[in-house]
């Protein structure tokens, strides 16, 4: 997929260095239990794309015209939860993609992909993480509850959560 300025594509290896180092820097993994190892990344990277091929979308990898900035799309959460199972969309971007507007402008573009197969979309991130739900907030996402993330140790600064939908009925779709 396209956006104005990125591009939303399947995964390369050579994506998997630039999301190792991206995975292991502790300011972008900060509102996470702990930052990646190189071969916890390229497992990550591996669910991924199982998840292309059993659903023919998920998180893709992100690119503007200076390269791999990380990823953006929709991925299935199946943790034990109320809302869950739910097709979630999500980010993670290099620090360097920070502050432009990528995660915004490709978020809207994977919601927009995920209502043409779902009636509902969420979004969750730790409490702590204000960057990201402002996102969900700036692409008409509506505040829906809290929760404790029960993949995240009890007692961890992380554990509480924020969920954020959009429903294909009521869901805004900004420009």
């Amino acid at each position: 997929m396209r956006t104005e300025r990125l591009l939303m594509r399947p995964w390369r290896d050579e994506d998997r260095v630039p999301f190792a180092a991206l995975n292991a820097d502790p300011v972008v993994m900060e509102h996470f239990p702990a930052p990646l190892s190189r071969s916890d990344s390229d497992a990550f990277v591996d669910r991924i794309e199982a998840h292309f091929a059993e659903h023919g979308y998920g998180l893709w990898a992100l690119e503007d015209d200076s390269g791999f900035l990380g990823f953006t799309g929709l991925s299935w959460a199946t943790f034990d939860a109320p809302f869950n199972p739910s097709l979630e969309v999500g980010w993670r971007l290099a620090r360097t993609a920070w502050g432009k507007g990528y995660a915004t402008e490709a978020a809207v573009a994977a919601v927009r992909r995920g209502l043409q197969d779902v009636e509902r979309i969420t979004s969750f991130t730790s409490l702590t993480n204000v960057r990201s739900w402002r996102v969900m907030e700036r692409i008409g996402m509506r505040r829906d509850s809290e929760f404790e993330h029960p993949r995240v140790p009890e007692g961890h600064p992380v554990r509480r959560h924020v969920l954020y939908v959009a429903d294909r009925d009521s869901w805004p779709t900004p420009a």
